[in-house]
């Protein structure tokens, strides 16, 4: 066991990445509206995410470099070099930037389930106290620079939630029946938009870039690909159940008012009394603080690869960046500030990105001077051409989001 658990790790970042406060929220809504209709749309967007993870994993460690530093070296020409630089820089940069305050608030929301009164006045504006101290939280495990407390505290965290999201599946007793027949495919032009955020909020761009990061972190030699390749399913197997158990949790409450998993909470109460708040508001609390310390590494991580930085999390160069981004996350969250243009751009900007990485991922992992004979099979393509043209779909929608 002590073995097992020793090779067990990086694939457990995706999971706590993709699993925050949005993905909660689209999960909740979708069992609230829909019931267990899309059960299979959360099950099609957990193997997609499988797909483009597994190649980014299997990138990564044959190169032994991340996907931000095989863009970085790859092109010669430098006004291509640069101008996907650029293009990778504004989504996750200033992407992420802009979504951190919601990882932060995310989790907020968690403790104000339980907590009711969490504002103070400072020079006479509202401040929320409890983004201060999520903050320090989240900057004390990113700033140790030491991997493997990161990844072990990412991991408590991930099966925290875990535990609450399941164990909530298991009191309220739901009609198995029901649950399988979920499973078959089947909607209506009403559950369109449903399905394509429950796959937009699996299938993250930035994950591709952090996941083949640091799996040099934990593994050296392409011996070890069993190990990467146990590490992915089963990491993200098990975040597309939590997905799969808000799902279930919502359907419960079919036709009634909510909107977000503060109502969930109360909604719950009738169930499980007093006790359902703090269930949820654990659940909660766990996935804004995962998301909220891997969107800053993630972006560290991608601007090091592409501007030739060391990815060394000691390195200073390092730190700052992903300082900045939870500095930023902090500052919105405290002052309620909503930065609807920021966020609007990034969305265009991930619109563009994930449909670029993933085809720019697929052509790497069919590139026999770069992976030798871990290139893609014949499967494997098929399969990431499948993903790449939803992932289009993806970016195009997004970006309509924006202008209509």
């Amino acid at each position: 066991m002590k073995k097992w658990l020793s090779n067990f790790g990086p694939g457990i970042l995706v999971t706590a990445a993709f699993i925050g406060p949005g993905t909660v929220t689209v999960c909740i809504l979708a069992g609230v509206k829909f019931g267990y209709s899309l059960l299979w749309a959360m099950l099609l967007s957990v193997a997609f995410c499988l797909v483009l993870q597994e190649m980014s994993a299997r990138l990564g460690l044959v190169t032994q470099k991340g996907l931000g530093e095989v863009i970085g070296t790859l092109f010669t020409n430098k006004v291509l070099r640069w101008s996907i630089i650029s293009l990778v820089f504004m989504a996750i940069f200033i992407g992420n930037a802009a979504y951190e305050a919601g990882n932060i608030s995310g989790g907020v929301l968690g403790l104000e389930i339980v907590i009711p009164d969490t504002t103070i006045t400072f020079w006479n504006l509202e401040l929320n106290y409890l983004s201060p101290l999520i903050g320090l939280f989240a900057f004390g495990i990113l700033i140790s620079g030491n991997y493997k407390i990161i990844e072990k505290g990412l991991i408590t965290l991930v099966i925290g939630m875990s535990l609450c999201f399941l164990g909530t599946v298991i009191l309220l007793k739901p009609d198995l029946a029901a649950i399988f027949s979920g499973f078959v495919p089947h909607f209506n032009e009403s559950q369109i938009l449903a399905i394509v955020a429950l796959i937009g909020t699996t299938v993250v761009p930035y994950n591709l870039f952090l996941h083949a990061a640091v799996i040099k972190e934990k593994w050296k030699n392409t011996t070890d690909i069993h190990f990467v390749r146990r590490d992915t399913i089963i990491a993200i197997v098990l975040g597309g159940l939590v997905s799969l158990a808000i799902i279930i949790c919502g359907a419960a409450l079919e036709g009634q008012e909510v909107s977000n998993a503060t109502d969930l909470a109360r909604s719950l109460e009738p169930l499980f009394g007093t006790n359902a708040k703090y269930i949820i508001a654990l659940g909660l609390f766990a996935a804004g603080i995962t998301s909220a310390i891997t969107a800053p590494l993630a972006t560290a991580y991608v601007v090091s690869g592409c501007l030739g930085w060391s990815p060394n999390l000691k390195a200073w160069r390092f730190r700052w960046i992903w300082i900045l981004v939870l500095l930023s996350g902090v500052l919105f969250s405290s002052l309620g500030i909503k930065p609807i243009l920021i966020i609007q751009f990034a969305q265009v900007a991930n619109g563009i990105v994930l449909p670029f990485v993933a085809i720019l991922l697929v052509w790497l992992m069919n590139q026999k001077e770069i992976l030798g004979n871990y290139t893609n099979t014949l499967a494997q393509n098929v399969l990431a051409i499948l993903v790449v043209c939803i992932t289009l779909f993806l970016g195009a929608r997004s970006i309509g989001l924006v202008f209509f």
